[in-house]
């Protein structure tokens, strides 16, 4: 065993455990490893944050997403730091190659898995598992860089100086949790919100390469021969390089991908706070279409049926006072404002650009024949189920729950039993609540899921399903403008305490367009047809869709 300041044998490597050759003191190159450590630490968790955030949005399904990304990574992991240790001798060398290759993975990763979504359709055939397979694979391939990192910086800190091995672990735990804390926090509220998902990748991965560059080049220099040296900097200016091309190249990249994904009419696309809103068509004839985060929301050549089906039903009785939780873009509140006797609508919006958009837009503040105008209309940025909260009792004539499908991480919680209490405690006597509950022909276990839940928060249902037209558009996990844009159907809930309610529609004027109750009858029996019994309750514990 080599004494702490004997010489270091002849040979470009000392033999593992001896002496690190240190151009600093080894007080100083103690810190620079744990400072790397720190670094390398943040830049692997913002890469598992990116890949969760990037597949919630491109696949849907959070939960599911985060659960397949943190475990495979966690897995591989554990085999990464493995194999490492037949690197331990030459730990200076193998950390360094193993900087450039995370940085170049977890750097481009984002962009990669946009790029096969936007240029392979919506998934089918060849790629009909493309999505899941392309997010395993970046998952394992991360999640083994970074479980080889732990051994060879173990090696690396324990040759600038000897010391106890549970102090070791102790201090390059506590630099690479404290790492993992500040990448954890600073991607959704620093890199997502001002760089987008595509430009914190990347410039994640420059900072990842820069530092194990810096520091094998910089702390472990003498360790390297001078070929090694010159490949290891070749390589890291290598991975730099593209990177920063990626970077420079990175609005172009999106707007030829949001073409491919969205069609050649893309008139707005911008970042809210809260999803990214485009906004096709609406111009020279062409029917417009509203997508949030990569789902078809409003399509111009069907949502009348939708929205007349949604809204109407429910307004057969008492309206004057009506509560729409959703429908910030106003077509919703459309429908409403055509009966005379509604004299306040509050509209609950989660998203302020939303509403911005269909104020200001010309196209779709035309489609909503500018409702959110009207001096009837008050309009709340609030999350639904927090605004019900504070609504008192018996507030509203009719409540229209025009929300995203249940099928959605992000809207369960609005379809659970404890959101139809809040929505029954809001309603007058007599009142009725309405609610879109997904597509029943493809999902009918989630739809007859949202009608149990309903019946259990003390309200009589009555559903019914609307078909759409050839060219209809889907409320649920729909990405593309192309080939999925026509569900089968919607799915409905008109519900009310007591009484269990008549589907009908108002008597006299306004008609709707494209709903008589004869119509109505006719889709009731169509969604009794597909009903399942049995089914469990949603609860906010306890998701069932």
């Amino acid at each position: 065993m080599i004494e702490p300041h004997a010489p270091a044998p002849p040979g470009n490597t000392p033999p593992r455990g001896g002496p690190a050759r240190l151009p600093v003191r080894p007080g100083t190159g103690r810190f620079l490893v744990l400072a790397c450590v720190f670094v390398c630490a943040a830049c692997g968790l913002v890469y598992e944050l990116e890949l969760v955030a990037l597949a919630s949005y491109l696949i849907g399904d959070s939960v599911t997403q985060a659960s397949v990304v943190l475990s495979v990574m966690v897995f591989a992991m554990g085999i990464g730091s493995l194999v490492a240790k037949r690197l331990r001798r030459h730990a200076a060398t193998g950390f360094a190659a193993l900087e450039v290759l995370l940085a170049l993975v977890g750097g481009c990763s984002a962009l990669a898995l946009y790029a096969v979504f936007a240029w392979t359709g919506n998934w089918g055939g060849l790629w009909a598992n493309g999505p899941r397979c392309l997010l395993v694979a970046f998952s394992l391939a991360i999640g083994l860089l970074i479980g080889a990192e732990v051994p060879l910086l173990m090696e690396l800190i324990q040759r600038v100086r000897r010391q106890d091995a549970g102090g070791a672990v102790a201090d390059l735990f506590a630099a690479d949790y404290v790492g993992a804390l500040v990448g954890g926090l600073a991607f959704p509220f620093l890199l997502l919100p001002f760089l987008g998902q595509l430009t914190s990748s990347l410039l994640t991965g420059a900072v990842n390469v820069v530092a194990g560059g810096s520091l094998v080049l910089g702390l472990f220099r003498r360790d390297l021969g001078p070929r090694a040296r010159w490949i290891l900097l070749t390589a890291n200016l290598a991975v730099l390089g593209v990177l920063a091309c990626a970077a420079a190249l990175v609005d172009d990249f999106e707007r030829a991908a949001r073409h491919a994904v969205y069609g050649d009419d893309v008139r707005v696309a911008r970042q809210t706070d809260v999803q990214e809103v485009v906004l096709t068509g609406g111009t020279r004839g062409r029917p417009l279409d509203l997508f949030l985060d990569g789902r078809l929301r409003v399509g111009g050549r069907d949502e009348r049926r939708y929205h007349e089906a949604l809204v109407h039903p429910a307004m057969n009785g008492p309206h004057a006072r009506v509560l729409i939780l959703g429908g910030g873009d106003g077509l919703a509140a459309r429908e409403v404002l055509r009966h005379p006797r509604v004299r306040r609508v509050d509209i609950v919006e989660l998203d302020a650009g939303v509403v911005r958009l269909a104020r200001s837009d010309p196209a779709l503040s035309r489609l909503n024949e500018h409702a959110l105008g009207d001096a009837r209309v008050h309009v709340a940025i609030a999350d639904a189920f927090t605004w019900l909260r504070t609504v008192p009792r018996a507030s509203y004539d009719v409540v229209v729950c025009d929300l995203p499908d249940p099928g959605i991480t992000a809207s369960t919680k609005l379809y659970s039993q404890e959101f139809y209490g809040l929505a029954r405690r809001a309603l007058a006597p007599g009142g009725r609540l309405a609610v879109h509950a997904g597509r029943v022909s493809s999902r009918p276990r989630a739809f007859w899921t949202a009608a149990t839940t309903i019946r259990a928060a003390g309200l009589r249902v009555s559903a019914y399903r609307v078909a759409a037209r050839d060219a209809g558009f889907a409320t649920g996990p729909d990405r593309s403008a192309g080939t999925s844009r026509a569900p089968h159907d919607w799915g409905f809930v008109l519900a009310a305490a007591g009484r269990r309610p008549a589907l009908g529609l108002a008597p006299g004027k306004p008609s709707p367009r494209t709903l008589t109750t004869a119509r109505l009858a006719a889709d009731a029996r169509a969604a009794e047809r597909t009903r399942i019994r049995g089914l469990r309750v949603s609860t906010l514990v306890h998701p069932r869709y």
